[in-house]
């Protein structure tokens, strides 16, 4: 099928057009990805025993394939972004749907080596995607709602787990394979349905990294680390702490995603509306306030409902993430989106790879300590916010960034 250009596409119907199939992107991951989250720390524990270093050391593994993002530069030099956002989707849904086939360590930790695989390919592709599809002007509302449509594709699946998993005595074999499955098949209807969509820039396709991405790149490493700290940790907390089941940790997650539902789109209004600097300060601030009182719940005894609670308003901060996405577009090189998104997904999983092991051992002795470290490492997220000029960008990258001088007429 011969490429149609962005502004060819706009002629086709609307269902066909590039925005779209962000939008059935968006959908079709979380079906897997996010089912998979939810019956996991359920499922280490009763099918493998696992402890608090056990899953620190599964999610090492599962972030490698994260610091390994940069080699999706070398696969696009001879496969299109789409298709390879495609193709790691269909990688994704497999390897999920067939995880209860191996209820071992080793076993675990291969499957979520694969789907990991699948998942950072496609969270590079799909974010250097939405970069190159959507106008700037349009992007921080736009990424709002397509955070909005994965909420409620995930929304559906945990509504079905919630209502099901004791009723009809589900399995966690039957729950990987269909939520993995149904990923997989919208992937490959894709290919079928959509034709391939060349953007106005042609990407570059070599590893680059530019002085002046320099506050991108550290904003991403503190995201990575801290990030972290949360999506290990603070589910396994409610579990071992508090002995939350399948159907109550999943009950959880969606409060978060009708919150996520209605609450995406007004951030990305209010990220439009009040900038990239005040947004993410907001957010680093309310993250280190919530990662303390993560912490009291240990030091305190504070009760279930304060920790359910956290765990929601965690979640409503983290979605104010896309405003770093803006940031970049609007301070890049059109033709960097690519080559920049790999990168900054390698950057992500520095601290990735190797923290939650670390912190694994230190959660055996003292879990507060962790969340300790959690909101330090907000904290200095939170200062580098303040670099970030009012209006970004190139030339206007921080506020450190030397006035370009304008010549005289």
């Amino acid at each position: 099928m011969k490429p149609v250009t962005l502004h060819d596409a706009q002629a086709l119907p609307l269902w066909r057009r590039p925005i779209a199939l962000l939008f059935v992107m968006a959908v079709a991951m979380p079906i897997a990805f996010s089912t998979w989250s939810a019956l996991l720390n359920n499922f280490v524990i009763e099918a493998a025993g696992f402890d608090g270093s056990d899953i620190g050391w599964l999610h090492s593994v599962r972030e490698i394939p994260g610091f390994f993002a940069i080699g999706v530069i070398a696969i696009i030099i001879f496969m299109r972004e789409q298709v390879l956002g495609l193709v790691s989707l269909i990688m994704l849904g497999v390897a999920s749907g067939i995880t209860a086939w191996f209820p071992s360590m080793g076993g675990i930790l291969t499957l979520t080596m694969l789907s990991s695989i699948g998942f950072h390919y496609y969270e590079t592709i799909n974010q250097s995607l939405q970069l190159q599809w959507i106008d700037k002007a349009r992007a921080p509302q736009m990424l709002g709602w397509l955070l909005a449509a994965g909420s409620g594709a995930t929304l559906l699946a945990y509504v079905a787990i919630v209502l099901t998993w004791e009723t009809l005595g589900l399995s966690y074999n039957s729950v990987y394979l269909v939520s993995g499955g149904l990923t997989a098949l919208i992937a490959l209807a894709c290919f079928f349905i959509y034709p391939q969509f060349d953007a106005p820039h042609p990407q570059v396709k070599k590893m680059i990294l530019r002085k002046r991405y320099w506050l991108y790149y550290a904003l991403q490493f503190m995201s990575g680390a801290r990030r972290q700290i949360f999506m290990v940790f603070a589910g396994f907390m409610m579990v071992e702490r508090f002995g939350f089941e399948v159907h109550e940790i999943t009950a959880l997650y969606l409060i978060n995603l009708v919150i996520n539902i209605f609450v995406a789109p007004l951030m990305g209004r209010a990220v439009a509306h009040f900038g990239e600097q005040r947004t993410l300060m907001f957010e680093y601030a309310g993250l280190v306030a919530v990662f303390l009182a993560y912490g009291g719940i240990y030091w305190f005894g504070w009760g279930v409902l304060i920790a359910a609670g956290l765990y929601v308003v965690d979640h409503i901060f983290f979605a104010l993430a896309l405003a770093l996405k803006t940031y970049f577009q609007k301070i890049a090189d059109p033709g960097d989106i690519a080559p920049t998104a790999a990168v900054a997904f390698t950057i992500n999983h520095i601290a990735a790879v190797f923290l939650p092991a670390l912190l694994g051992y230190l959660w055996l002795t003292s879990p507060s300590a962790v969340f300790v470290l959690a909101a330090g490492m907000a904290s200095i997220s939170l200062l580098l916010a303040l670099l970030i000029p009012r209006h970004p960008a190139p030339g206007n990258e921080t506020r450190l960034t030397k006035p370009v001088p304008v010549a005289a007429e």
